[in-house]
């Protein structure tokens, strides 16, 4: 959710290098991001009320959008938009988990959702909870979405992974160290690939938008966690270029 449209469109399309759709001014001025051709996002206004707001917000998988609002009311989270068909590309919903991390739910019709893979330059990656509140958090996934957690061997903070099965689809990291400042809200961390980590942190300087971290070398790849001119934030990262051993992980649910 963007308030300055064109001016997120032209950040991410010199960042990502991504194209733009056509606007649907039936679905809100709800506008398809492409790259290289294959869907990877799309850009719209903010909700009502929120006219200011701009931020990134990933929509997860159900095949029953109506059941999983149950299951989030019964687990403490909070539905800020019920769940609602979208003609016939499908269903989908807003929530709050308990500690305070918004995202959404999106039951599949004709539109099923992104195209684009890693390495794609532009496209989706990963994706981290980030909360003050990881207890909180880690009962709610596990209960909504019957995540399995793995926790990373770091003594340098506090990391768990979600996984569905053998895929691991999100990673939780706890944001109440003194690396975090006491102002960050608690947020759906999403990350885009990139070419090259250093190019995107400095155009997006040159564009107004901030590097918030990074970038930094891991096992995973060279990344960096940043904030577009109109002021969502986002992480870009570099899966080849990768450093360290991969840390050790235990499995705890």
């Amino acid at each position: 959710m963007f308030a300055d449209l064109a001016g997120a469109k032209s950040y991410y399309a010199e960042v990502l290098g991504w194209t733009f759709g056509e606007s649907s001014t039936e679905y809100g001025d709800y506008t398809e991001a492409y790259a290289e051709g294959k869907a990877a996002a799309a850009v719209v206004p903010p909700m009502p009320g929120a006219e200011d707001v701009s931020a990134w917000c990933l929509y997860l998988a159900s095949p029953d959008a109506a059941a999983t609002a149950e299951k989030i009311r019964r687990n403490g989270g909070q539905l800020l938009m019920e769940p609602m068909a979208v003609g016939e590309f499908g269903t989908m919903a807003l929530a709050r988990e308990p500690s305070g991390v918004v995202f959404g739910v999106w039951q599949p019709g004709t539109h099923r959702g992104f195209d684009a893979r890693p390495p794609m330059r532009g496209a989706y990656c990963w994706a981290e909870v980030f909360t003050r509140e990881p207890e909180r958090a880690d009962a709610f996934f596990q209960a909504v979405f019957g995540y399995r957690q793995q926790r990373m061997d770091d003594p340098g903070g506090d990391f768990r992974l979600y996984n569905l099965g053998e895929d691991t689809v999100l990673g939780r990291m706890s944001i109440s160290g003194e690396d975090f400042p006491p102002e960050m809200p608690p947020y759906l961390n999403v990350y885009f690939t990139v070419d090259d980590v250093d190019r995107a942190c400095a155009r997006t300087r040159e564009l107004g938008g901030s590097v918030y971290y990074g970038p930094m070398d891991s096992p995973f790849g060279r990344f960096a966690a940043l904030g577009d001119p109109m002021g969502a934030a986002f992480s870009v990262i570099d899966i080849h270029t990768v450093k360290g051993e991969m840390p050790r992980m235990e499995d705890v649910s």
